[in-house]
């Protein structure tokens, strides 16, 4: 009688014997192939939850898939560990930022372990611990001194209460998120990345990325965006500096009849000087959020400045505005209005009764300004625009570039959205700049044998009056390297995006203590085989990682110029919310079984499906999960609910299957053990009979999940695949008659053996016991990975039984397009039948189609 599933005692002993035989360690082989998985490294927020289990889950798959191969697997994890949250959590808790992290780091890891994932733990980095940062500051340096890391003044979000600055995140419709107050945009000198420098191969490498998704290549060209125009020079028509606009749509040129600033653009606060409509409205446009400001359902508002600019082809006076909808980050912060020709322009011009002028219409219909419903912005042939008149679009655009280029009012050019990337933080966690700065010598960068500049541990957070070092006296005064005169320290510390843009290199060697990256080893495991993370880092993370990368190559320190050759992006974990007419959201556990509010007695509605938050009180948790159904059963639901790339839906009853299908297999396996442990000689194919069918299907289960794997790894189809197996194995009989008890042993063991091997990626603890089961000493992933034997899949066959006046006399295999006729024909002449036919008269023949052949006789 087959034992138990006894899943916390499996997971634990093996999670044990794993840790004991440092079972995911590697070093580098050159003569094994090398494959390096890699999932996006977690922020130590204090649990996993499902997000991470799946992701997880995924690259284990695949880390132990391609192990079993023959592959060399480098399959690393370390913690994303500077960052916002723990300065947030210091002053809510009264704990050290490094107190609250590194505490989730130790309670997160074991969750880890208990999950059973391949990591080859000897490699775990934590960035914000200094044997980490200090190759940030090193690499920091690295780029200063090739001019790739500069000082500029920048806009801020600032809260005059606070007297700091504030991250994105913390500024909520327009307001601090701590008190409420006001905050404005402010300009201070900021520290950036030149990552302009590699526009153009950031974009051109795009197109060599056959490994990544669609979706993320376009929305790394979007976030790029190159724009293909002019350059063009309005004047003043006071007589100073002219303002340069860039436009893709010079054809249009005739038809700009105002112009508009961003309100951050420095020529908006001066030629509004002394009107204070002008002064509030820039002061108020600062404040807001510059998403939502420029979203396309916004209103457009703005406000005249009183000023006038020249049209330099019309040399008409037209009025500079400031408005909303335009951006200093795009472009140069200033645009020429064609409000026939662009819809954002079209709107506010109506709503503030400025002149429309039509300069491109359709070929075949003319159109008139004042009958415009609606911006015309297709192509068409440039009308009311002088010597162009009559010009398609297209010649129109390349004519107009000539005539600037001529007069020396313009030139063409190209534009991209892409702007360096800020880098400096007003915050306590994060990796110090290692800058210095004297008043004799200027800026002076921090001598590397001086590195890493520490964090001090002695600092006070309070989220008010700026960077939490600017008041460590012992961090900020300093002597200069130079002259040895008193200095003061840069007290900014860089984005955490700094963190993720090269801990991929770091982890082909992060015990290196004399360099950043370990040449030889990186030269061994780069780049990246396999990339796993969600859509949202799609722009930022991947597109700095990818920068970076290009900057240590240009080091000399890397030989490649992409980090990953392929990227999974996984949907997202989805549940059902539930409502109280009375509390609004409530958790799972927050509702009686009858269906009803804990609080209020109100039935509960189910609401729409989303993605898990605690906000939306929707979410699982994975350590219940755990202890109610264990790791295997987790990963088993995560990675059979949905392809990997779709958004998982949750389903406790999918759940309860998965835990249901692995309860069987243990059943079936264990309780078939001892008769497989014992010894069974190969069987050709063509000499099976009654294992034929399960022979089979073994195979083709094995090319199967092997395609499934290997084809944008559909984790989903190849578990149903598994499950087919496990029914057809449930369905045959491993005793029977004697003189087929050789071949049963034998079909049932290869089979079983095919189940368990192919199971082991995805449910690995009960894998390996039942491997042991059958008494095997090694563990199941020092198997290879089994190949199918084309020859028997090729084989569509069926098993026809065939009776003798309703008794068992032979089982035949016969093509699976065999109709009725065939199978009565090959019954009738079958030679263990014609031996029970003798003296008899065949009355009739029952024949059920692709399964039984029934003769009925009569004696002569």
């Amino acid at each position: 009688m087959a034992k138990p599933y006894n899943f916390k005692t499996i997971e634990t002993k093996w999670q044990r014997i794993w840790e004991e035989r440092d079972a995911f360690r590697v070093t580098e082989d050159p003569g094994q192939p090398k494959y390096y998985c890699l999932e996006m490294y977690p922020y130590p927020s204090g649990k996993i939850h499902m997000g991470h289990l799946r992701n997880y889950s995924i690259g284990d798959v695949v880390a132990r898939y391609f192990r079993m191969r023959g592959y060399n697997v480098l399959h690393p994890m370390g913690w994303d560990s500077f960052g916002l949250p723990a300065e947030n959590a210091a002053i809510e808790h009264g704990l050290h930022p490094a107190t609250w992290t590194y505490d989730n780091i130790a309670y997160m890891r074991e969750q880890l372990k208990r999950m059973g994932f391949s990591y080859d733990w000897g490699r775990e980095i934590t960035c914000s611990e200094p044997d980490y940062y200090r190759w940030n500051q090193w690499l920091f340096l690295k780029m200063y001194e090739k001019g790739l890391a500069y000082k500029k003044p920048a806009f801020v979000n600032w809260c005059e209460e606070c007297q700091t600055v504030l991250a994105n995140e913390q500024v909520e419709g327009g307001r601090c998120w701590r008190d409420e107050s006001e905050v404005i945009q402010k300009e201070l000198e900021q520290w950036f990345f030149k990552i302009t420098a590699y526009t153009e191969e950031l974009l051109e490498g795009v197109d060599q990325l056959p490994g990544w998704p669609d979706r993320v290549k376009t929305m790394q060209r979007n976030w790029i965006g190159k724009s293909v125009g002019a350059e063009v020079n309005f004047p003043l028509v006071n007589g100073e500096s002219p303002i340069t606009i860039f436009t893709t749509r010079q054809d249009t040129l005739f038809g700009a009849t105002f112009m508009v600033l961003a309100p951050e653009h420095p020529l908006a606060l001066q030629l509004g000087e002394g009107k204070a409509d002008v002064q509030a409205f820039i002061k108020r446009m600062r404040a807001e959020d510059r998403v939502v400001r420029t979203a396309a359902d916004t209103e457009k508002e703005g406000v005249f400045t009183g000023a006038y600019a020249i049209n330099p082809l019309t040399e008409e006076k037209i009025p500079i505005w400031v408005a909303n909808f335009v951006l200093l980050e795009y472009g140069t912060g200033a645009i020429m209005a064609v409000p026939a020709h662009d819809q954002r322009d079209f709107e506010f011009a109506k709503k503030y009764h400025l002149p429309l002028r039509v300069v491109i219409q359709p070929e075949e219909e003319g159109l008139a300004a004042e009958a415009l419903a609606k911006a015309y912005e297709d192509e068409g042939v440039m009308v009311n625009s002088g010597p162009f008149n009559s010009l398609p679009s297209p010649e129109g655009r390349e004519a107009v570039v000539r005539f600037l280029e001529e007069r020396g009012i313009g030139k063409g050019a190209v534009n991209y959205r892409l702007r360096d990337w800020g880098i400096s933080r007003q915050r306590y966690w994060g990796t110090p700049i290692p800058i210095i700065y004297c008043d004799q010598c200027g800026t002076v960068p921090v001598p590397y044998d001086d590195l890493p500049v520490l964090l001090p541990k002695d600092v006070e957070i309070s989220m008010k009056g700026g960077s939490p070092l600017a008041k460590v006296e012992s961090f900020v005064n300093v002597w200069c390297p130079t002259c040895r005169g008193p200095a003061r320290r840069e007290t900014d510390t860089m984005d955490t995006f700094v963190d993720s843009s090269w801990y991929f290199l770091r982890f082909c060697n992060p015990h290196a203590r004399d360099r950043a990256v370990d040449e030889p080893k990186v030269a061994y495991w780069m780049p990246v085989d396999q990339y796993i993370g969600g859509i949202e880092h799609a722009v930022l993370h991947l597109l700095y990682a990818r920068f970076f990368t290009k900057v240590v190559r240009d080091l000399g320190l890397v030989p490649h110029s992409e980090p990953f050759v392929n990227l999974l992006t996984q949907g997202m974990v989805c549940k059902e919310t539930y409502r109280c007419p009375t509390h609004g959201l409530r958790f799972p556990q927050e509702i009686d079984p009858q269906g009803r509010c804990t609080e209020c007695a109100h039935p509960v509605e189910i609401g729409r499906t989303e993605k898990m938050s605690k906000s939306r009180k929707n979410v699982v948790d994975p350590d219940d999960l755990l202890k109610r159904y264990g790791a295997d059963t987790a990963r088993l639901f995560s990675l059979f609910a949905a392809p990997p790339e779709k958004d998982l839906e949750w389903s406790d009853k999918g759940v309860e299957g998965a835990f249901r299908f692995l309860n069987r297999v243990y059943r079936l396996v264990d309780s078939w053990a001892d008769e497989l442990s014992r010894p069974a000689a190969p069987i050709s194919f063509n000499d099976l009979t009654v294992g034929r069918a399960v022979h089979q299907k073994a195979h083709l289960t094995i090319k199967k999940v092997t395609e499934d794997l290997d084809r944008d790894f559909h984790f989903n189809t190849a578990i149903a695949a598994l499950m087919e197996l496990v029914n057809v194995l449930g369905q045959f009989e491993l005793r029977g008659d004697p003189a087929e008890e050789a071949e049963r042993r034998y079909v049932a063991r290869f089979a079983v053996e095919t189940l368990l091997v192919l199971l082991a990626p995805f449910a690995p603890h009960v894998a390996e016991e039942l491997w042991e089961r059958l008494g095997h000493g090694s563990s199941i992933f020092e198997e290879s990975w089994p190949v199918y034997d084309a020859t028997v899949i090729e084989r569509e066959e069926i098993l026809v039984v065939v009776q003798v006046d309703g008794k068992l006399r032979s089982r035949i295999f016969l093509p699976a397009h065999a109709g009725e006729d065939e199978l009565r024909t090959a019954a009738l002449e079958d030679s263990r039948v014609q031996t029970w036919l003798q003296d008899k008269q065949v009355k009739r023949v029952v024949v059920v189609p692709k399964k039984l052949v029934n003769i009925v006789t009569a004696r002569l």
